[in-house]
């Protein structure tokens, strides 16, 4: 399963973070209420699976979420490109956790 949107493809939405692969990369966290996707957060790393598991907002997220949390991935390597995406995102977006 994947999608398109900011211009790269995203590895999910999936239910379970584990799905996604732990590789560098932009995490994108979603609220599922049923009717939207409502942006939780987003963050890079060099290992997705690893920062989404250990994230300090992690709690935010459920708090936040008055539906099922979905969690998505695009994997890139060079730190600079991933910084720039997330900035992006954060830019685009109505991030709900995590507001810089």
């Amino acid at each position: 399963m994947s999608f398109t949107r900011w211009g790269y493809e995203f590895d999910g939405s999936y239910s379970n973070e584990g799905m996604l692969e732990a590789k560098a990369g932009v995490y994108v966290i979603f609220c599922d209420p049923g009717n939207s996707w409502d942006i939780l957060d987003v963050g890079e790393s060099e290992d997705v699976v690893d920062r989404i598991n250990n994230h300090d907002r992690r709690d935010g997220w459920f708090l936040n979420c008055n539906g099922a949390i979905r969690y998505s991935a695009t994997y890139i390597s060079d730190p600079e490109e991933r910084r720039d995406l997330e900035n992006r995102i954060r830019s685009q977006e109505k991030v709900i956790c995590g507001e810089r």
